[in-house]
């Protein structure tokens, strides 16, 4: 095999509900800056993997996430094909596609599947690490990257190496394991199990072969996805149809705990999945007291607790072990040890139709984003921000007129057949009906106040004539 840069495909895709209410459908935790750093995640994993060693990242999401992807990415100067995912069907689906992929583009390349939403601890030593997996992976094995335990964890599979060498810190593996109770979990410590990060590298042709063997339905569906796929701007589109015949399945389950090629490679960095919010309280720097303490937030005779405030003053008094995290429309308190039954949490509010749920108060666009205000019977009032050169879709509505009140920055706004410009304190009505466009021609945000009045003022009361970033 030719010593080609390895392809990193990026997973992307997830929800991240463990983390709510920061992280929803919307803008899931790989998207936003949860670290304390100007990178999210998923930033800091395509930078960590834009070295020599690496060739251009593949990164398989969902297609709510495609701008947002797009835009993270650009920030940093980093190139990459984003493939969107129609519909989620877990992780064996998007192996195989970014698998299909690598080797379409270089042949028999060695790959490397990274989580979007893990923190890495000493770069240096996780490229090398990649490397190292790289190099037996090309010898026909799927190498993962195991973590030495630092305590008997309930929240990971775990991996049982046995002795056969593969080289330095690599062995081949014994079997995968699900996650344990604790007291099977401090057994697997003491018998040298190695967390399973989920990360992992095989050559195109290997990774291919075991999904014939072992998945074939899942190959099958993703095969044909990718041959009928369709470019979109600058994204891959899978076929819905194609790919709806997949099953949901995860890697794990379709070939990891059934393939006989498997290694494992005990990684020297670093690592957190970042999985729920004590996992984060556990990476954060901490007071005397064990505390992290974030945004608008203050603790008093509070020990050992994480708290976090995106807006309004949060205070927490005489607690342990909890977690108080209030967003602009949702506050979050649990037991720090109850901490990943937030999933649950997530679930049961969906289930009771709670649009806080799956949605932020602030929606991302490709232009920009706006946020609600106010919403009452037949108004809402929205804040929204456009970025230089932004321009939203020519469209219309058939319930609602319009106010636009520039509040910041220059507006060029199509009403019909008319262009005008307005600026700060200046104000443009849209009547029911009218064909219309915001667009923001100038340097700096545009930012205004939008009041809308009629019978109906809901998203879906939007036609799209003609949209610069090719939505429906």
């Amino acid at each position: 095999m030719s010593p080609s840069p390895i392809v990193p495909i990026i997973m992307a895709g997830g929800s991240g509900t463990r983390l709510w209410p920061v992280s929803r459908d919307t803008m899931p935790k790989q998207f936003v800056k949860l670290l304390g750093s100007d990178l999210s995640t998923f930033q800091a994993t395509a930078k960590r993997v834009s070295g020599p060693a690496f060739g251009k990242p593949i990164v398989v999401t969902n297609n709510d996430f495609r701008f947002v992807c797009g835009e993270q990415l650009a920030a940093l100067g980093i190139e990459a094909d984003i493939v969107l995912e129609p519909m989620r069907r877990d992780s064996a689906p998007a192996v195989a596609v970014g698998a299909l992929l690598a080797e379409a583009r270089a042949g028999d390349v060695v790959c490397l599947i990274l989580a979007a939403d893990h923190v890495i601890e000493n770069e240096a030593a996780f490229v090398a690490d990649c490397e190292q997996a790289g190099a037996i992976a090309a010898r026909g094995r799927i190498m993962t990257l195991g973590i030495k335990p630092t305590a008997p964890s309930s929240a990971y599979g775990y991996i049982h190496p046995t002795e056969k060498s593969l080289g330095e810190g690599a062995y081949a593996i014994e079997r995968f394991v699900e996650k344990p109770d604790r007291e099977t979990a401090e057994r697997y410590m003491a018998e040298g199990y190695l967390w399973n990060s989920g990360n992992f590298a095989f050559s195109a042709s290997t990774m291919l072969s075991e999904l014939e063997r072992l998945a074939p339905d899942v190959l099958s569906a993703t095969r044909k996805a990718v041959e009928e796929s369709q470019r979109d701007l600058d994204f891959l589109r899978l076929n819905e149809a194609a790919f709806a015949a997949s099953p949901t399945i995860s890697i794990d389950y379709a070939v990891m705990e059934k393939t006989k090629t498997g290694g494992v490679l005990s990684a020297s960095f670093g690592w957190s999945d970042v999985g729920s919010w004590d996992a984060l309280h556990d990476i954060k720097p901490q007071d005397e007291d064990g505390n992290v303490i974030e945004g608008n937030a203050l603790a008093l005779k509070t020990k050992g607790s994480f708290v976090r405030a995106d807006d309004m003053l949060t205070t927490v008094v005489g607690l342990e072990d909890v977690v108080v995290v209030s967003t602009h429309d949702a506050v979050l308190v649990a037991a720090k040890s109850a901490a990943p039954d937030v999933k649950a949490l997530v679930a049961e509010l969906k289930t009771q139709g709670k649009r806080e749920a799956t949605e932020h108060l602030r929606i991302h666009r490709p232009w920009g984003w706006y946020q609600r205000i106010d919403i009452g019977d037949r108004f809402q009032v929205k804040h929204i921000t456009v970025k230089p050169g932004g321009k939203l879709s020519l469209q219309r509505h058939y319930h609602r007129a319009e106010h636009w009140i520039v509040v910041h920055g220059t507006a060029e706004v199509t009403i019909d057949d008319q262009v005008k410009v307005y600026h700060e304190n200046e104000a443009a009505y849209l009547p029911i009906g009218c064909v219309h466009r915001l667009h923001n021609p100038g340097k700096i945000d545009l930012k205004l106040i939008e009041v809308q009045v009629g019978s109906y003022t809901g998203e879906d009361d939007i036609v799209r004539i003609e949209d610069v970033y090719a939505r429906s």
